[in-house]
């Protein structure tokens, strides 16, 4: 993906402007991971988000299928 020299100009100047850069670290500061608890990944809010966002598109699960294999090595 290319810009136009028009754009490019634009973003070089915006990207001098002190009041941009503290709205952007604000803005950084603010974020977090809805999966994340404590440092850890919570595994069941991830589920459950799944499951909803799967009824929310209409998706029809796959059927569960055991792993078959017995010794498994990462």
């Amino acid at each position: 993906m290319s810009i136009s020299d028009k754009a490019a100009k634009e973003l070089f100047e915006l990207s001098k402007s002190d009041s941009l850069r503290k709205d952007m670290q604000t803005v950084a500061s603010q974020r977090h991971n809805p999966f994340l608890k404590d440092g850890k990944v919570d595994v069941d809010a991830y589920i459950e988000f799944l499951s909803e966002y799967n009824e929310f598109i209409n998706h029809e699960p796959k059927p569960f299928s055991p792993i078959k294999d017995k010794i498994m090595r990462l």
